[in-house]
């Protein structure tokens, strides 16, 4: 199987069953998600519509569809928002776990096979846990920069709750919905799978344009694995789109996928990129040592080849690809299972705290790049260590754009 297709159906494969004897968890483990929140509420608001532009088939087990063939593609959206702090109710995990249900639906609860079962097997245990967000809460008076947020292979919107939730209360508007093919809610992993998630990002910011308290002038694509693939895409093809950021993007794995597309150049983008990645990285050191390019069988790599925008590189040591989202850390099969996944040496407890870390620098790089903050400019700059990172759990490097007449976005200078 080609690597990029074993990291992109991960979640596939880990749903399936491994075997793994649960005595390999930790009894004491609990993902914990401890960076404090900003000085908004937090607001969920669904909002369930269509795009008409494209047609779409309901796979799920109801004998009442409410999308058949040729139907308009459903996207259920999840709105995360400042909002004045309050007293009331807030969503569980059991709460967002339920719209998982009505993803393509919209009211009527279906079975869509895989992609639900397989993040049942991760909620069990934790439905009923608190979250930030208050649905449907007042929004704060003003304008917020947007985030879009892709999920990865087959995921819903809510693989990472708490990023998304940290956002909101740090003064962003994060739109996001699920993760599917171009035709049905099972996702492929090529370029039709790719380029419908990607559609998916583009509708979702026509959308935001929509909403009053949203800043049009500054926003930003991010995505887990393979919604890393689309969230790249998205940015090559749509100049809304301000600044990227890859929470271990599939386009590192596969560099011949971005090439295929035949519009996607990397070298010619200007936007500043955030990637974090794991620490098993030798891909970017093998594409700079080639001699001639014409003569090379593989495709250029993104990060190499992303010169003219800055290209903030965070290695995180301590966690694998699933670690990336807190649905999975989060559950009581990680707890169970996760020492199978974790890098030697490293504990569930550094997971934890890596995972924090990159809430901090996701905020920080998007502070910089979206709200043009000096102070957060500065923590860029500064080393792990200076801005409090435990060693061992992190290598940071920061590439400098290459000038070109015009260029903008490029806040961290020397």
């Amino acid at each position: 199987m080609h690597l990029a297709t074993r990291i992109a159906a991960f979640g596939i494969v880990v749903c399936s069953g491994l075997g793994i004897d649960a005595g390999q968890g930790s009894s004491t483990f609990r993902f914990v998600f401890t960076e404090k929140p900003g000085q908004y509420g937090v607001g969920l608001r669904v909002v369930e519509q269509y795009d008409p532009s494209r047609t779409f088939q309901l796979e799920g087990g109801s004998s009442e569809k409410s999308a058949g063939s040729g139907s308009p593609r459903p996207l259920q959206t999840l709105v995360w928002y400042p909002a004045p702090s309050s007293n009331n109710r807030t969503m569980t995990f059991g709460d967002y776990e339920a719209l998982i249900k009505t993803e393509t639906s919209f009211g009527k609860p279906v079975e869509d096979g895989k992609p639900q079962k397989f993040v049942e097997s991760y909620m069990e245990g934790t439905k009923d846990l608190a979250a930030w967000a208050v649905r449907d809460a007042e929004m704060q008076p003003g304008r917020f920069p947007v985030v879009i947020y892709a999920p990865s292979l087959n995921a819903p919107a809510t693989e990472n709750i708490e990023l998304c939730e940290y956002l909101a209360s740090q003064g962003f508007v994060v739109i996001a919905s699920p993760s599917m093919g171009a035709n049905s809610r099972s996702m492929t992993v090529d370029i039709s799978g790719a380029n419908a998630e990607a559609q998916d990002i583009t509708f979702l910011l026509g959308f935001a344009v929509t909403l009053p308290d949203t800043d049009m002038s500054e926003v930003a694509a991010m995505g887990y694995s393979w919604g890393g693939m689309a969230a790249l895409f998205a940015a090559a093809r749509d100049k809304r789109i301000d600044a990227l950021v890859s929470l271990d993007g599939s386009f590192r794995y596969s560099p011949d996928t971005p090439q295929q597309a035949g519009d996607i150049h990397p070298d010619r983008m200007t936007i500043p990129l955030l990637v974090f990645s794991r620490a098993d990285e030798t891909l970017e050191t093998w594409d700079a040592m080639r001699q001639d390019k014409n003569r090379c069988a593989c495709a250029p790599n993104v990060l190499n080849e992303w010169t003219h925008g800055d290209l903030l590189h965070v290695r995180l040591l301590a966690i694998s690809h699933i670690q990336f989202s807190s649905l999975y850390q989060r559950s009581e099969r990680f707890k169970k299972e996760g020492l199978h996944f974790i890098p030697a040496d490293y504990s569930p407890e550094d997971g934890i705290a890596s995972y924090n870390w990159m809430a901090r620098y996701t905020l920080e790089f998007l502070n910089a790049y979206l709200k043009h903050d000096d102070t957060a400019v500065l923590f860029l700059k500064r080393t792990p260590t200076e801005n409090g990172v435990p060693k061992h759990l992190m290598a940071l490097s920061l590439r400098q754009a290459s000038p070109q007449p015009g260029q903008g976005n490029t806040p961290v200078k020397k």
